[in-house]
């Protein structure tokens, strides 16, 4: 396996960010426990939220976890696909929608 910016074995070391601020770490750790909790949402359906905003923020660390997390949810692969396009769709809209910001600018400063 060649050598990446991000080592896949860094996953299993997020537990530790805690060490350099215990008070902040523990708090964002309880948040994000309570955040996947069963609530309106499965914890299936928060899974594949989760893995389709893993892409959109391009985390390969979140991929990697949402992806193994799916599976163990019985996520199937066409579901987890679709996730990413819907991702990638609500990324692109947004991109775009920001493009009036620049045409309204340029029509002002053009005028």
């Amino acid at each position: 396996m060649s050598k990446t910016y991000y080592d896949p074995a860094d996953l299993r070391k997020f537990g530790e960010i805690s060490e350099w601020d215990e008070e902040l770490g523990s708090k964002f750790f309880d948040y994000y426990g309570k955040v996947f909790e069963e609530g309106a949402l499965t914890a299936r359906e928060k899974s594949l939220i989760a893995l389709a905003v893993s892409h959109v923020v391009q985390c390969p660390y979140c991929i990697d976890a949402y992806t193994q997390d799916g599976l163990k949810r019985g996520i199937e692969k066409e579901e987890m696909m679709e996730a990413v396009h819907v991702g990638a769709a609500i990324k692109g809209g947004a991109t775009l929608v920001h493009g009036v910001q620049m045409m309204n600018k340029y029509k002002k400063l053009s005028m």
